[in-house]
């Protein structure tokens, strides 16, 4: 499982990358305060896909903390981490509990740590934490759960950045009659307990993000981060069709033949070059206002 959660994972960095609003994470880092080194806390990072993104878009000296429950998709991040930093002239050490980027626009200390996020998450995650964020997570996450972040947050004085939120929206071209169905069973599967305070908020997330941000006295900020694939990405696409198929059958079983008839047809149309899948997400950064 936890494999192929990072092949997913890995499939989907670049898609990521090509769809998230630089404009959003330049306001927050005007809003982020001149420290000698930004200590960041990743919730459910995954990989580090989230760390690799941002590592040369905020100040040069950092602290990250990566949390996620996960010890098998962990296991990646150093490694991952290095290649990306070779590519670009950085160099990777390992360092404690963690490792070490440097280079002529970073200088980081990351720091890895297995450890589950359910209610009630650990408040010393956000002590002394100028910024809290997730990437991919908060549509996999309950109200309750958002809600105590944003006033862990609050409490903290802590910016915060979550990105690619799953809004609900899946659509192909061209268009075949099983596509809303296939959404629709993904979409109540997405409201499942992922054992992150209760049932998830699924497409919902975003909005309740917003509206606890908010509700704790934060700037918020917004941006739509819609994947946008075409035919050349057939691996991901491929993973893409299989993960809606084995969702809906699970959320419904009684339409396996209907899924995987849709299947057949979806992946014909991407053997034939002419498939695209619009993926539609949302992207929220909040900072305390000045007292």
């Amino acid at each position: 499982m936890d494999d192929s959660l990072a092949r997913w994972l890995e499939l989907r960095e670049p898609h990521d990358w090509a769809a998230r609003d630089t404009a959003l994470v330049d306001g927050l880092v005007r809003a982020l305060p001149d420290v000698p080194a930004l200590r960041v806390v990743d919730l459910g990072t995954g990989t580090g896909s989230n760390l690799r993104y941002l590592m040369r878009r905020l100040p040069v000296a950092q602290e990250w903390l990566l949390v996620d429950k996960s010890p098998g998709v962990l296991r990646w991040t150093a490694q991952r981490t290095s290649a990306w930093a070779a590519a670009h002239g950085l160099q990777v050490e390992p360092a404690g509990d963690g490792f070490t980027v440097r280079g002529d626009s970073v200088n980081c200390r990351v720091c890895v740590r297995q450890q589950d996020l359910d209610l009630p998450i650990e408040r010393g995650l956000f002590d002394d934490r100028h910024l809290v964020t997730g990437a991919a997570l908060l549509d996999l996450v309950s109200d309750t759960w958002i809600r105590e972040v944003a006033d862990r947050c609050r409490e903290a004085r802590a910016a915060a950045l979550f990105v690619l939120t799953y809004n609900g929206q899946t659509a192909f071209e061209p268009h075949d009659a099983g596509d809303d169905l296939a959404r629709d069973l993904l979409n109540a599967h997405q409201l499942r307990d992922k054992g992150l305070g209760g049932p998830a908020a699924g497409s919902l997330a975003h909005a309740r993000a917003v509206h606890w941000f908010v509700d704790a006295g934060f700037e918020v900020r917004e941006a739509t981060t819609d994947w946008d694939i075409d035919a050349t990405a057939a691996l991901f696409q491929r993973a893409l069709i299989d993960g809606l198929a084995g969702a809906a059958v699970e959320q419904r079983p009684d339409t396996a033949a209907t899924m995987s008839s849709w299947r057949t047809r979806r992946l014909g149309h991407l053997e034939g070059g002419r498939s695209r899948a619009i993926v539609g997400h949302h992207d929220v950064a909040a900072w305390p206002r000045p007292r």
